[in-house]
C-alpha cells in the first residue's frame, strides 16, 4: 500500500485510509425561497445518506466566492486527524488549548450545521447568502469529497474562467512537446 493508502469504490462511497469519504459530482440550479430555504441536490443527499448527522456542514469559502461544504463525517475526521497528529506529537498544550491551526480553527468558527428538513432543504442564513451573493437561485458544485455554493452568474463567470484558462494551459503544454 502507497504512503497515502489505497482508494477503494464501495457503494458509492470510497474508503481512504480507513475513512469513507463521500463523492459529490456534478452541477445543480435550484431556487431559493423568501425564507432563504433551498433544496440540497438529491445526488448530495443521496451520498450522504448513511451518515448519522442528515445535514451538511458550510463555511464562507476561503478562496471563491462561494460557500464550502461537506458532511458532518468529514468535520469528524478532520477533527480527529488533528487531535490524533498533536497528542502524537505531544502537545497536550495544543490539544488542551488550541491556536497552532489558525486555517482550521477560522472554518470552525465560521462554519454552520444546517439539516435537511423532511423535503431535503437547508436554511441557508443569511450571513452565508450575502458572503457568496446568492439571493433567489443557488448553484451545487461537486468537488469530489467537499462542494460548493455559489450564486449561479459568478459560478458561470468563474467556470467560463477556470475552463478557459486550462484550455490555455494545454494547448501550451503541445507547443513544448
Amino acid at each position: 500500500m502507497g504512503a497515502c493508502g489505497l482508494l477503494y469504490a464501495r457503494m458509492g462511497k470510497n474508503w481512504f485510509g480507513g475513512f469513507q469519504v463521500t463523492s459529490f459530482l456534478s452541477t445543480f440550479v435550484n431556487k431559493v425561497d423568501r425564507k432563504g430555504r433551498v433544496s440540497v441536490p438529491a445526488p448530495f443527499r443521496a451520498a450522504l445518506a448513511a451518515d448519522p448527522y442528515q445535514g451538511i456542514i458550510v463555511y464562507p469559502s476561503m478562496t471563491d466566492t462561494a460557500l464550502d461544504g461537506f458532511g458532518r463525517a468529514m468535520l469528524e475526521e478532520l477533527n480527529r486527524r488533528r487531535l490524533d497528529k498533536t497528542m502524537t506529537d505531544g502537545d497536550f498544550e495544543q490539544a488542551l488549548l488550541g491556536g497552532s491551526d489558525s486555517l482550521v480553527d477560522t472554518i470552525m468558527a465560521l462554519a454552520h450545521e444546517m439539516p435537511f428538513d423532511g423535503d431535503g432543504r437547508i436554511v441557508l442564513p443569511g450571513t452565508l447568502a450575502e458572503a457568496a451573493g446568492i439571493t433567489d437561485r443557488a448553484t451545487f458544485v461537486g468537488r469530489g469529497s467537499r462542494f460548493q455554493i455559489w450564486a449561479p452568474e459568478k459560478f458561470e463567470a468563474h467556470q467560463q474562467a477556470a475552463v478557459t484558462a486550462l484550455r490555455a494551459r494545454l494547448a501550451n503544454r503541445g507547443d513544448s512537446q
